[in-house]
């Protein structure tokens, strides 16, 4: 059976007159098709948002508790990027809540102990990481041990080495610098505007909402542009601007509520930057769709010239690298590093990547799309918390959402291979 490409649909010949069947993975709905494994994850969002701001009277929607979702997830958000890349090459790695740890600890050796200037001590901590990910990616991709036997390894491994280097005690506090970039908000550079009934808020940040949107609105034209000219289907021009428009509110409205509250969060300044980054690489540069090729189809991708050995060891080096920024900024986040950091923030991450469209079998997933996993993960955490709910109740939903989105793939992919 061949295989679907992960982002566009095979168009019958003769286009929107070829019948009314659907392409493998769309639906149809008001006689507008939709890519149901793509769209689905942001309805679900939506659906999940709506839902808990109803429970809560409000609250998951108050700038205050929109800042805390953000900065409370930020490490998530950083680990979900590295996995979804790994995932999509068919990969996994269990070691990323244990690589979190130990390079805090290093982070924090370096900084408090040793008195290291911390971007020197930030930029070794990054080195110290990409290290660890070129030793596990070594034994991957040259020696061929499966991911999940060596990063299960690895977990053991670096959480003893986590240990061994903080002496089995926590190691603070960290410069304000750091702290900052993991708690803090930047300054309002143009002062405050009024916004009626909303208040006041920070002009500075609104630009940068703007601009953000103004290049979302850029990207997507010319993505749909280019595939026009190579006749490939899009969405009618009126849907096409309902959804930019739609992502437009969304955007506007969530840097709107940070505006109001202490601005924008470091670390959001620092997740767009790595959203942006890593969504070009994996939508446009060769390597990206090296990445795809690999998980989507091993053997093709070998036959078709792929030097698949040297971009798995990448993958995994990325990945190290991103569990130690990850690393970094929750200890800064805790003024600490302790020797129980990182704790299951390996199946958080894996769970991000799979409710955020990720295919078990590889080949298929975005970086948005974790991010978005991430953060309905990051929802259901604060939500379930403002009403009040037991800990055991929300691993119950967090469950059932994972399972629910894993099994949503299973059945997409089975419909595509009834449609083949």
């Amino acid at each position: 059976m061949s295989s679907i490409s992960p982002t566009d649909a095979a168009v019958a010949p003769g286009g929107k007159d070829a019948g009314p069947a659907q392409p493998p993975g769309r639906a149809s709905l008001f006689g507008v098709s939709l890519n149901i494994r793509q769209s689905g994850i942001y309805i679900a969002f939506a659906l999940i948002v709506v839902l808990f701001a109803v429970l809560t009277d409000g609250a998951l929607l108050e700038p205050q508790n929109i800042s805390n979702v953000i900065v409370q997830n930020s490490y998530i958000l950083i680990l979900a990027i590295g996995m979804i890349i790994i995932i999509i090459a068919g990969h996994i790695d269990l070691s990323v809540g244990s690589v979190v740890a130990v390079t805090g600890a290093i982070s924090a050796v370096l900084m408090v102990n040793y008195g290291v200037p911390w971007p020197l001590a930030v930029l070794l901590t990054l080195i110290a990481g990409a290290l660890i990910g070129a030793w596990q990616g070594f034994w991957i991709a040259y020696f061929g041990i499966p991911a999940f036997i060596v990063t299960l390894a690895g977990l053991l491994l670096f959480r003893a080495l986590t240990l061994t280097v903080l002496g089995n005690q926590g190691i603070g506090p960290f410069p304000d610098q750091v702290r900052t970039l993991a708690n803090g908000f930047t300054d309002g550079y143009l002062g405050n505007i009024g916004l009626g009934p909303l208040g006041g808020a920070d002009l500075f940040s609104l630009l940068v909402g703007i601009i953000a949107v103004a290049g979302m609105a850029v990207s997507q034209w010319r993505t749909r542009t280019a595939r026009q000219r190579y006749s490939q289907s899009v969405d009618p021009l009126p849907v096409f601007l309902l959804k930019i428009i739609a992502a437009a509110v969304v955007v506007l409205a969530i840097v709107v509520q940070l505006a109001r509250f202490k601005n924008l969060p470091w670390v959001l300044v620092l997740l767009a930057a790595l959203v942006l980054g890593y969504s070009m690489v994996t939508n446009r540069a060769v390597f990206g769709r090296r990445i795809y090729a690999i998980g989507g189809n091993l053997q093709a991708a070998v036959l078709s010239g792929v030097k698949v050995k040297s971009v798995v060891f990448w993958i995994f080096v990325n990945m190290g690298v991103l569990s130690a920024l990850a690393g970094i900024i929750f200890a800064g986040r805790l003024n600490q590093a302790g020797p129980t950091a990182g704790g299951s923030f390996e199946l958080d991450a894996i769970a991000a990547a799979f409710i955020g469209g990720a295919a078990v079998q590889g080949g298929v997933g975005k970086v948005i799309g974790a991010i978005t996993g991430g953060l309905i993960m990051g929802v259901i955490n604060n939500g379930m918390s403002l009403i009040g709910a037991p800990s055991e109740r929300v691993m119950l939903v967090k469950g059932v959402v994972l399972l629910a989105a894993v099994a949503f793939d299973v059945w997409t992919k089975r419909r595509s291979g009834t449609a083949q």
